[in-house]
């Protein structure tokens, strides 16, 4: 019924609080789909990950601004965000409280995504046949996951951003000509 990296997703999230693993599993789910078929609702639960990643490490700047656009996309397809068994309108009002306390400079503390009962099953039987717990509250005293990000192999991610660069100067300098 769910997506299987959606459910390691919510695992991710809620159990190891990996928000940069979430990020990850998701944004390689939504590029194995075709470009005209990428929904941009996944794009909003990876946007929530990431704010709460940098609201964690300190950067209340941009977790804002993910936080920001993650509201919009969540309100925007409310009903691709009721598809994936999560509550929206419970989730846009859980989002814009926790970017209020961003934007009034509270600290990071975790956070729950407010699941559907078929949601809360099939992540539960996920949670079952991975040996996770379902949930995990505290993550701030694990060094590991607060600095994984520094750890990872970035050349494909740098090479794929100079590529796209040129791609781009160059369509510029067609038009120009």
């Amino acid at each position: 019924m769910y997506p299987q990296p959606y459910l390691d997703y919510l695992i991710q999230f809620h159990v190891e609080r990996d928000y940069f693993e979430c990020h990850e599993i998701l944004e390689e789910y939504w590029k194995s789909a075709p470009p005209h078929e990428r929904q941009p609702v996944w794009v909003g639960l990876i946007q929530i990950s990431v704010a709460l990643y940098h609201q964690r490490r300190g950067n209340q700047s941009g977790a804002i601004k993910m936080l920001t656009s993650a509201i919009s996309l969540v309100k925007k397809h409310h009903l691709d965000i009721q598809k994936l068994g999560l509550d929206s309108d419970s989730l846009a009002s859980l989002l814009e409280e926790r970017l209020t306390e961003m934007q009034n400079g509270q600290p990071y503390r975790s956070l729950s995504l407010p699941m559907s009962d078929a949601l809360k099953h099939a992540y539960q039987e996920a949670c079952t046949t991975q040996n996770h717990p379902e949930h995990r509250d505290s993550d701030m005293q694990d060094a590991y996951l607060l600095n994984k990000h520094t750890l990872r192999d970035r050349s494909d991610v740098l090479a794929e951003r100079k590529h796209q660069l040129q791609m781009r100067e160059a369509r510029r300098n067609n038009e120009s000509n």
